[in-house]
């Protein structure tokens, strides 16, 4: 498991009770659990947790939304708005799911290669 986390990089956690003012940006994956009030980018995975406030762009590689977030969202592959969630922004990412009960306003771009179910155009 260490071995694996080594080759994943770093991982850092915006606890609850936590406001974070500024831009944050990290090398690996991030938990928010707390706030941030600026943008958040990651090379890595990006999680945030129910309690989460992001007043911001958030950008990652896999993104799962549970809080909320007013900014544009950007997955370079999965991005996951769960049952709360509250997205006031434009989203863009290569696979989106979107569970019942979470919000979303703004436009969407589905980025990204061919769907396997044949829907992607062929040149």
């Amino acid at each position: 498991m260490a071995e694996k986390r080594k080759q994943a990089g770093d991982f850092a956690l915006i606890s609850a009770g936590m406001r974070v003012h500024g831009s944050v940006t990290t090398a690996g994956s991030v938990r928010v659990e707390g706030g941030i009030t600026g943008d958040l980018t990651a090379a890595g995975d990006v999680a945030l947790g129910p309690a989460a406030v992001v007043e911001g762009d958030v950008a990652g590689r896999n993104i799962s939304v549970g809080g909320s977030v007013r900014g544009n969202v950007t997955a370079a592959g999965k991005l996951i708005l769960e049952p709360r969630s509250v997205v006031r922004g434009d989203i863009s990412a290569q696979r989106l799911v979107i569970d019942d009960g979470a919000v979303f306003d703004g436009s969407c771009a589905m980025t990204g290669g061919d769907s396997p179910a044949g829907g992607g155009r062929e040149q």
